[in-house]
């Protein structure tokens, strides 16, 4: 996927932080190397695939996450912030700009994992400012206009780095 994720720990104001997305603040960055499957037995009986979505960072299985997961025809697409290529933030006090990064993070992690936006069922878009409602709002109905899956818009009081207005998260059911 070529998404660049840190490789340290390090919060905001630069001590270690016990939360996953820690390690997007700042460092080292790795590129995604593709998706992972791995056979998993459910009820004793039948056997279905495991597929991973890597960001590549080496920090997933030390604190195990990933991008994105794939069980059967389900998609979860973690939370994703509005990170360049080059690993800043991308529009800055824009939220709108900020939203269409995170916005084509996701599809992108749903594309590898064998989905398309319209097999998404869920959206939930967290937001340092809940007045900015609207600015994310444009972003999100310029891709789900037709497809209208169930959202959520929820305040939340920061994210790992202040300058991250909003980040998304995205379910989707292939088929």
């Amino acid at each position: 996927m070529g998404i660049p994720i840190p490789l340290d720990l390090e919060g905001p104001d630069g001590s270690a932080d016990a939360c996953p997305r820690a390690g997007r603040r700042a460092g080292a960055f790795a590129q995604a190397d593709g998706p992972a499957r791995t056979p998993v037995r459910h009820d004793g009986a039948m056997e279905s695939t495991r597929q991973t979505v890597s960001s590549g960072s080496p920090l997933e299985p030390r604190i195990g996450f990933s991008r994105a997961v794939r069980k059967g025809d389900y998609v979860a697409v973690a939370g994703t912030a509005p990170i360049g290529e080059d690993g800043a933030p991308v529009g800055q006090g824009d939220v709108h700009a900020q939203t269409v990064r995170c916005l084509d993070i996701a599809e992108a992690a749903l594309r590898e994992a064998g989905a398309t936006l319209a097999d998404v069922v869920r959206t939930r878009i967290m937001l340092t400012d809940m007045s900015q409602w609207r600015e994310a709002a444009r972003a999100h109905g310029e891709r789900f206009a037709q497809i209208r899956p169930v959202t959520t818009f929820v305040e939340v009081s920061r994210f790992i780095d202040e300058r991250w207005l909003v980040e998304v998260e995205v379910d989707a059911v292939i088929g």
